[in-house]
């Protein structure tokens, strides 16, 4: 079971699947309404339309799965969702509903979708947009750009390690150091792709979290490993095969990537996770292994979410009000990120690091709301 939530503007309803609201303060007059979902009907029992918060008591009379929607039946629009209702089950949908027609859209597994009767509610608050449902077929175009990008991403990566195998095989470490950066936040910059990079994201991107020899572990490849090599004096001629290996891993998933399929639920889901990762990781320090170079990554993972929101935005300018939002705090974190120069975390002045840490929050929060808008979902 997985809980998705929905926000979209002011009024609108905030939807959670699997969560549990016994009733609503003030309304301890109005019980729970249950409604029966089968496959052959959907949405009765719902017999007292009105305004305001609420939670229906969805009950799957049913003998499979079931994901049921509260939609206006005009138009397909969501107002509320519970995905994964077993058969035999009562799950809550709590939803806070304003003035118009409803209707509860059920999609039983392996069987078309059913629309239940039309209810009208009145007397309440002028309704919000809601969402209109994303399929499967309007991510076609999207994925398919993200996907050629992400390919002239991984073309330039295969050139810039090359260059830092190069300068680690020539014994110059400054030039080592500065191929590294650059090899490294190019990589950083793809962050949508990382599921279909399968193995080849641990061996190149990987650090040394839980590996038993720490950064001496024979697992422990790939940029954060040249970087703690570089960085702390080991010896170049040492240093060689682990660049050997990073650069033939870039090329190996360079030459395979086209058999690869990004998913379409990793489009709207990373751009929310890329800056999530950034808040946990970069302004950390956490993967910081001597290179210092966290905000730079910073840097390179807005560029990563904005990579992301180019593609979908077609999808998500009809359906997320606070995209213009979005943008503005992509903007502003960016320039304060630029204000803070090229400088370890660590050693930011105490006001500068509790005013990136309130940036990439304030974004992460904006941006969690698209997962759930750019999800595929069934219509039919």
């Amino acid at each position: 079971m997985r809980a998705r939530w929905i926000a979209v503007a002011a009024g609108a309803a905030v939807i959670a699947a699997g969560v549990v609201v016994a009733a609503w303060p003030g309304d301890e007059a109005h019980a729970d309404p249950e409604v029966e979902i089968s496959r052959s009907s959907c949405g009765t029992g719902w017999s007292d339309p009105r305004p305001g918060p609420q939670v229906f008591q969805l009950h799957n009379t049913g003998s499979v799965t079931a994901e049921v929607d509260l939609v206006d039946p005009a138009t397909g629009v969501i107002y509320g969702e519970v995905e994964g209702l077993s058969a035999g089950t009562t799950r809550p949908m709590q939803v806070t509903l304003a003035n118009g027609d409803y209707a509860f859209r059920c999609l039983p597994e392996d069987t078309p979708a059913i629309t239940g009767p039309k209810v009208t509610v009145t007397g309440g608050a002028t309704r919000s947009p809601g969402v209109a449902p994303v399929t499967r077929n309007d991510l076609l175009g999207p994925l398919k750009t993200y996907e050629q990008k992400t390919q002239e991403g991984l073309n330039g990566l295969a050139g810039q390690t090359a260059a830092l195998k190069d300068a680690v095989h020539s014994g110059n470490r400054d030039a080592a150091k500065t191929a590294w950066l650059t090899a490294y936040l190019a990589y950083e910059r793809l962050g949508a792709a990382y599921d279909a990079f399968g193995d080849f994201d641990g061996s190149i991107n990987g650090t040394a979290d839980g590996l038993p020899g720490g950064t001496a572990d024979e697992g422990f490849t790939g940029f954060h490993r040249v970087e703690a090599g570089l960085w702390h004096n080991e010896d170049m001629a040492a240093l060689a095969p682990v660049a050997d290996q990073l650069d033939a891993d870039a090329r190996k998933l360079r030459d395979t990537f086209a058999d690869s399929q990004i998913d379409g639920n990793d489009l709207g889901l990373r751009a929310h996770e890329i800056m999530e990762n950034t808040l946990q990781f970069e302004l950390t320090g956490h993967t910081d292994y001597g290179s210092g170079s966290t905000l730079a990554t910073t840097k390179a993972n807005l560029d990563g979410t904005q990579a992301v929101l180019d593609v979908l935005r077609p999808l998500l300018t009809p359906r997320y009000p606070a995209l213009p939002t979005v943008d503005k705090w992509i903007t502003r974190t960016r320039s304060d990120v630029d204000k803070a120069g090229a400088v370890p975390v660590a050693q930011l002045d105490p006001k500068t690091r509790q005013r990136l840490n309130a940036d990439v929050s304030q974004l992460c929060e904006l941006l969690a709301p698209i997962a759930a808008i750019a999800e595929p979902r069934r219509v039919s």
